[in-house]
């Protein structure tokens, strides 16, 4: 059985420096994603949308190895893309104003049909409400400057805030919706160590 570590593969964009910001050029990737609106730590909704992608994204990875496939691979990370209509107005206070789009990559042998069969799969299994809104689609990010933040996700404003400036001082401007990528589980993890990547689209 072939084994491998996308993560590895795309080490580049999923393991950053934690202390200086760089440059990456994302290339177009396919993903299973959820659309939403509220703070990501009280909302029902954001929740169901997490449940479900994770949910659909272990029975693409089970299909898969089982398949004439035969790949094993780790289930991606969370990753979320955050925005308010107003950019000016963003602020980590007011989440409740904030809308986002969850999402998991999902490797390149994996197809439309696929995760069509994976949906209908997960839904026998479990009531997951948010599956009606979930839908597999690329998404081409370009170029983007990005950055480890290590610790709480409520203390990531001067990481955040190092980012912009490190942007804004190599004469690019911001292109783009806020994105990070959750490495690892609050639930398992010692705050001071979570791994989250913050990245930011940008252009000249």
């Amino acid at each position: 059985m072939e084994k491998i570590d996308l993560k590895k593969k795309w080490k580049e964009l999923y393991n950053p420096s934690a202390r200086d910001a760089s440059v990456v050029d994302v290339p177009k990737m396919s993903f299973m994603m959820i659309d939403g609106a509220g703070d990501p730590n009280t909302s029902e909704q954001y929740k169901e949308a997490v449940e479900a992608l994770f949910n659909v994204s272990y029975a693409i990875k089970f299909m898969v190895k089982k398949g004439s496939e035969a790949i094993d691979y780790a289930v991606m990370p969370l990753e979320g893309l955050w925005w308010v209509g107003d950019m000016s107005t963003f602020s980590m206070q007011n989440k409740e104003a904030w809308q986002w789009i969850a999402m998991i990559m999902q490797p390149d042998f994996v197809s439309a049909d696929l995760v069509k069969q994976a949906i209908d799969q997960a839904s026998k299994k479990k009531e997951l409400p948010a599956l009606v809104k979930l839908r597999f689609e690329n998404f081409y990010e370009g170029l983007s400057a990005q950055i480890m933040h290590l610790g709480p996700y409520a203390a990531e404003a001067p990481t955040i805030e190092k980012l912009h400036g490190f942007i804004e001082s190599n004469g690019y401007r911001i292109n783009g919706k806020h994105h990070e990528i959750y490495l690892s589980d609050p639930r398992k993890s010692a705050p001071e160590k979570i791994k989250t990547v913050i990245r930011q689209p940008i252009a000249r």
